[in-house]
């Protein structure tokens, strides 16, 4: 089965699926290694790791694709991803849906925002007119190329005009064919269980360090009927830290033993990176040339 249909099978089940956040190529192979069945990819983490920087909208659509591709090529289970909002009008969301395609990812987000887009539970958001949002998602639909390609459509008209108005927009983004429609900020089991009863489909929960500590227990979300529930930001923040960490004992200690048993032990990261079958593959082509030359040789 693809990554396509298998991200397509998570969002139509019945159980709540975790999908840690991956910020590179790395973190979304550890991730892999430890077993989930898919990850997520934001612009929060893409942001953070590429430039350093608060999601402000600073990137664009030719450099998430590449970000992307490195890391759906890292793994083989379904990686979805943050497509901004499309990064202008519908010819750009076009080439942003054949530009995703092309990078191997299972699904994307388009957002409703104004362009630059910024994160979500940033203050300062506005939002375009439906009639835009509408065209836009239209134009998605139009453009991927495998049918099996996951299209959500999210808003932040919660944050900006309210749940109501939230839960209007996406009735009307299911109405034109968007695979799910995420409301942005709704985060409560209550709120969710509205949305769920008034716009229907799948639903996935956000659960993003950049949202602040909410107590929302899984078990909650599950009996809610949320079949996913993304993790956007853990892999930057729990990178940040370790990194932080280790390099303040290093200062401190003025050694590099007292970090240690803070870092991978190397056998680990030659796991993780694939040593042992890149120089199999080496070795197995150099043989079969060497074999070749040699039968050419003996003729």
């Amino acid at each position: 089965m693809s990554a396509r249909k298998k991200f397509r099978a998570i969002m139509a089940g019945r159980r709540l699926v975790l999908m840690p956040g991956a910020y590179d190529a790395l973190s979304a192979r550890i991730m892999e290694a430890e077993g989930f069945e898919a990850i997520c990819a934001g612009g929060y983490a893409a942001i953070g790791s590429m430039l350093a920087q608060p999601d402000m909208g600073q990137s664009n659509m030719r450099d998430y694709a590449e970000h992307y591709a490195r890391i759906a090529g890292a793994v083989e289970i379904p990686v979805y991803v943050d497509g901004d909002t499309g990064f202008g009008g519908v010819n750009n969301v076009r080439q942003m849906v054949r530009s995703f395609e092309a990078a191997g990812v299972a699904g994307v987000f388009i957002s409703d925002q104004v362009f630059p887009n910024r994160c979500g539970y940033l203050p300062g958001k506005q939002i375009i007119p439906i009639e835009q949002m509408l065209a836009k998602i239209k134009a998605a639909l139009d453009a991927r190329r495998d049918h099996d390609f996951f299209i959500a459509a999210r808003t932040d008209a919660a944050g900006v005009e309210g749940l109501n108005a939230a839960i209007a927009r996406s009735q009307l983004f299911l109405e034109v064919g968007a695979d799910m429609a995420k409301p942005m900020g709704v985060d409560t089991v209550d709120e969710i269980q509205r949305v769920l009863r008034e716009v229907g489909g799948p639903h996935m929960a956000t659960l993003s360090q950049a949202a602040g500590f909410k107590r929302r227990s899984l078990e909650e979300l599950e009996r809610a009927g949320v079949v996913a529930a993304t993790f956007p930001s853990i892999g930057l923040f729990a990178a940040a830290y370790a990194v932080r960490n280790v390099l303040r004992i290093l200062k401190r200690e003025n050694s590099l033993t007292p970090t240690f048993d803070h870092l991978l032990p190397l056998d680990d990261y030659y796991d993780l990176v694939g040593l042992k079958q890149q120089l199999s593959r080496e070795e197995a082509y150099d043989k079969a040339a060497a074999a070749l030359v040699g039968k050419r040789a003996a003729e």
